[in-house]
């Protein structure tokens, strides 16, 4: 227990430049202090003690703002950073060296006792703040989930996803300098990791920009050669060969 609590208070020092020192980790960290109630309330809850289990998990509720359901399963080194309103359900199973920021929610979509509901993160996965992950499938190794996404299908490893519903943006894994870690990206953002989709509608702005750029540069062209040109749809029209000779 206490070999992973040095692990779990290494991770977070690494991850988060903020930390200065194993004391403050310690005393001043909600992630790390939920998951080490985490502990004491699984251990209940496989004991047979459903009860005193759920209660622990529900302190741990009121004084970190996290909530962990005793059944869940949460691996080695997972930082949880800031935390505040972050939901892990009952099946749902992180795997090591996760990161996982506030608001975020590992959730069920199913109603169905007994079957697996909520979601598998597989080892390394970074869980934007906000993000919603709903169901019982897998975010495969090392994947990295934006900021506010609802993530509703699996998730292949080592892929960016965004959006609402989530997308795949990115589907290689990102190396650090030496090519053997995948890097760490805060709040699962990633370098020259833009939303495609953002990136059409950014384009088809500009696009409508220029065309009314040179509308107004037409219209101005109209005018000068003395015809009127009116803005009103009830107003008279331009002749469209009178146009096609100022153009010329």
């Amino acid at each position: 227990m206490f070999k992973q609590l040095r692990e779990d208070i290494a991770s977070i020092i690494q991850r988060d430049p903020a930390a200065r020192n194993t004391w403050e980790v310690i005393t001043c960290y909600p992630g790390l202090q939920a998951i080490v109630m985490h502990t004491w309330a699984q251990w209940c809850w496989t004991h047979g003690m459903k009860w005193l289990g759920r209660f622990i998990a529900h302190l741990a509720r009121i004084f970190t703002g996290i909530e962990i359901h005793p059944g869940a399963t949460i691996g080695k080194r997972v930082f949880i950073d800031h935390g505040f309103g972050v939901v892990i359900g009952e099946t749902a199973v992180v795997g090591d060296d996760c990161t996982i920021y506030q608001g975020v929610t590992l959730g069920g979509t199913s109603l169905t006792k007994g079957a697996k509901r909520h979601p598998t993160l597989e080892q390394g996965v970074i869980v934007g703040a906000g993000a919603k992950v709903l169901g019982g499938f897998s975010v495969g190794a090392g994947a990295k989930i934006g900021s506010n996404s609802v993530v509703i299908k699996p998730v292949p490893a080592g892929a960016t996803a965004v959006g609402n519903p989530a997308h795949i943006v990115k589907s290689v894994k990102e190396k650090d300098a030496e090519g053997d870690i995948l890097s760490f990206s805060a709040y699962g953002l990633s370098a020259n990791g833009d939303d495609p989709i953002s990136k059409a509608f950014r384009q088809l702005t500009e696009h409508v920009c220029s065309q009314q750029e040179q509308i107004e540069k037409l219209r101005a062209a109209i005018q000068v050669a003395g015809i009127v040109c009116e803005k009103s749809l009830n107003e008279k029209r331009i002749d469209a060969e009178e146009i096609s000779q100022l153009v010329d």
